[in-house]
């Protein structure tokens, strides 16, 4: 069993969310909102709690 995670942004909770230079784990960038920081999530709930809040601050 693999202990990698899936990794969600901390702003819309896309899951399309890349390092921006692998060599480099501090950097990660989100082609859903443009995120770009060093914090990710990985918690799959978490993720679904801030996606809701995101696309609820869109229709506003």
């Amino acid at each position: 069993m693999s202990d990698f995670k899936k990794k969600f942004c901390p702003e819309c909770g896309s899951s399309n969310i890349k390092w921006t230079i692998p060599q480099n784990w501090s950097l990660w960038e989100c082609f859903n909102c443009g995120y770009v920081g060093p914090v990710v999530i990985d918690d799959e709930k978490m993720a679904d709690e801030i996606k809701k809040h995101h696309d609820l601050k869109k229709k506003v």
